[in-house]
């Protein structure tokens, strides 16, 4: 049996090495295949020529990275749904379930491919470059596993000038090529790209080409009016510090802003400056008359001289809820009527973008007529104004986009988020006696 086995060492051994070349060889193979099946589509190469992923970036950036990405602020709000303080980080442009929600439920509303176009021009500047590719991105948002970035480093960087054409907004103009622009007059040699100073980026006109409710007139670079003036978006949305903007070399006592985008990361401003508290915050005036049977008038919903409309950057979505309410000397409601204001998923993108409901230094005048009811007495009227992220969809359209998941599990995160963002909040209030 011995002599046997020894016999035959020699053939077990040879057999056991070509079994683990074989399995090395079908792990690599394996692994090629794998490999081959993650690698990007050449539409996706095409794109990424041009906009370079921010990783690359990180590679000296990587301060600037993490705060885009959120790697450095983990918050509840931020894990959940890519947000803090109720804005959308510029890094979650496309992975927000929130946008894939937003933007599943407006296609259902069948919006042509120019409209598809435009609503993805702030999300994904690239497509103003290669609109061909715009119906690819969407139908992998839709699948929640976008290859391309949304709003990357190159996005921002490679934007050159804003100008205005029949077509904006948005009214950034992207520069394709190598050359990567910011704010330095003196940018660091070095091997990786050449860099060039544009004005633009101490201009308020640069963030207003998305964000184009923020302000008055979105082609001029300051911020008109006294308590502002000089002041900047990014002086208060990109927090001030003193440093190098890369992690590798460069002047340590440059000026450099912080690259997450929060809503009001300087909330100290705010504290110290009286003015700037009463003109940050929408208000409501009423003028009223009385019959014996309405309450008729008119409410003045004003914004001070700021140079922007509250709350949140999205200048599309927001909804604003008038609630107009007559009581009687006891209390007791006699009447109620609510006035919304803003665009439902199907009037979206479809033609001229309105005007917000309330924009800085304006005032919005909302009349209204409350019928009393016979024999009662209207003591005193209240106004609330609330506001949500984004409209509510009518219940046909819900279902119709709900049907389109696959999971119960994408169902129930999609009402979440329903439940979520259309949740009304409150900005101001108002009683007056009559």
């Amino acid at each position: 049996m011995m002599s046997r086995f020894i016999r035959h060492t020699p053939r077990i051994a040879v057999g056991l090495f070509l079994g683990l070349i074989v399995g090395v060889i079908g792990l690599y193979q394996g692994r090629a295949i794998a490999q081959k099946a993650e690698a990007p589509a050449d539409w996706v190469v095409e794109i990424e020529k041009i906009f370079i992923r921010s990783e690359d970036c990180k590679q000296c950036h990587d301060r600037h990275y993490e705060e885009w990405k959120g790697v450095r602020e983990q918050t509840p709000d931020l894990k959940t749904f890519g947000r803090v303080d109720a804005a959308l980080l510029h890094g979650t442009s496309l992975e927000s379930p929130v946008f894939r929600t937003v933007l599943g439920v407006w296609l259902q509303t069948n919006p042509t491919t120019d409209e598809r176009r435009r609503c993805l021009a702030c999300h994904v500047p690239s497509t103003t470059v290669f609109p061909q590719h715009a119906d690819k991105i969407v139908a992998q948002v839709l699948s929640g596993k976008p290859q391309v970035e949304g709003i990357g480093c190159a996005s921002c960087h490679l934007i050159k000038q804003v100008e205005q054409t029949p077509n904006s907004p948005p009214s950034f103009k992207i520069e394709p090529g190598k050359m990567i622009y910011g704010p330095y007059a003196d940018p660091e040699e070095n091997l990786v790209h050449p860099a060039a100073q544009s004005e633009l980026f101490r201009g308020a006109n640069y963030c207003a080409s998305c964000h184009f409710d923020k302000v008055k007139d979105v082609t001029q670079k300051d911020l008109v009016g006294e308590i502002l003036q000089g002041t900047i978006c990014q002086d208060c949305h990109m927090e001030p510090s003193t440093g190098s903007s890369t992690s590798k070399r460069g002047a340590m006592t440059r000026a450099i802003g912080r690259h997450w985008f929060r809503g009001v990361v300087v909330p100290g401003t705010l504290i110290k400056n009286r003015n700037l508290q009463a003109e940050w915050m929408p208000r409501v005036d009423l003028e009223t008359s009385k019959s014996a049977s309405a309450v008729e008038g008119t409410a003045l919903v004003r914004i001070g001289s700021l140079p922007h409309s509250f709350p949140d950057g999205d200048p599309v979505l927001k909804q604003f809820y008038l609630v107009l309410t007559a009581k009687d000397a006891q209390g007791k409601v006699l009447k109620e009527e609510t006035k919304q204001f803003g665009l439902p998923y199907d009037k979206i993108l479809r033609g001229p973008i309105p005007d917000p409901f309330i924009k800085g230094g304006h005032t919005r005048k909302v009349p209204f007529s409350l019928s009393i009811p016979a024999g009662e007495t209207a003591a005193s009227i209240e106004a609330v104004l609330n506001y949500a992220l984004i409209p509510t969809p009518e219940p046909a359209l819900k279902e119709k986009y709900l049907a389109t998941l696959a999971t119960d599990k994408e169902r129930e995160s999609a009402k979440k988020i329903f439940d979520e963002y259309t949740q009304p909040r409150l900005l101001t209030y108002r009683a007056k006696m009559l």
